[in-house]
């Protein structure tokens, strides 16, 4: 009696086709980036750094029920933009100060910040305080800052800044790219972002 061969099937090309079925999912799988704030850690260089003059700090603690207390006064978020912007702005150094700030327009009050260049922002937040309330702020204080920008960016170039820092960015922009890149440092030199969550002392320079 003859021996029957059981069929056999073909395996060759699932290999081929598992490979090409991997090639199509890593083409066409999106990886989601993760999104945070565009900040950087203050890098150590001195341990033992300048002080800095208490009128040029603006406090502003986050306390454990998510509050916001803007030099030890408990203060709505909306009205944080605000203050942010006219103690950027303040410009209240002497015009023989090095410091002098020309294209300020605030109230130039010898008691608040001499210059934007010398204006701190320092946040304290209680360990137990809700995360979204640190975002909340991050987001008013991005604000205060962008306005300030845009308006020295209009005075100086025509466009606000954060439009064409954005197409530059996501590489949209059509025109003098190099042109425009040293328009949005000098923008930004003018309004640096100084914003600390260092401890910051209270002293006298």
């Amino acid at each position: 009696m003859s021996k029957r061969n059981a069929p056999e099937v073909n395996a060759g090309s699932m290999a081929d086709i598992a490979f090409l079925l991997l090639i199509f999912f890593l083409v066409t799988t999106t990886i989601d980036k993760d999104k945070g704030i565009a900040r950087f850690l203050p890098i150590e260089t001195n341990p033992d750094p300048t002080p800095v003059k208490e009128k040029n700090i603006l406090p502003i603690f986050i306390n454990i029920e998510g509050e916001f207390l803007v030099n030890e006064t408990i203060t709505p978020i909306d009205e944080i933009s605000e203050i942010a912007f006219d103690f950027i702005d303040n410009g209240g150094a002497n015009s023989n100060d090095e410091f002098y700030c020309s294209y300020c327009k605030g109230d130039r009050d010898p008691l608040s910040s001499d210059s934007p260049k010398k204006a701190v922002i320092a946040i304290d937040a209680n360990r137990k305080s809700a995360y979204n309330a640190y975002i909340l702020l991050q987001n008013e204080l991005a604000k205060a800052y962008n306005t300030l920008r845009n308006r020295e960016s209009q005075r100086l170039f025509g466009y606000d800044f954060t439009t064409v820092n954005k197409e530059v960015q996501e590489g949209r922009y059509k025109g003098n790219i190099e042109k425009t890149k040293a328009q949005l440092k000098e923008i930004k030199e003018l309004y640096p972002l100084l914003i600390t969550d260092a401890q910051t002392k209270k002293r006298e320079i």
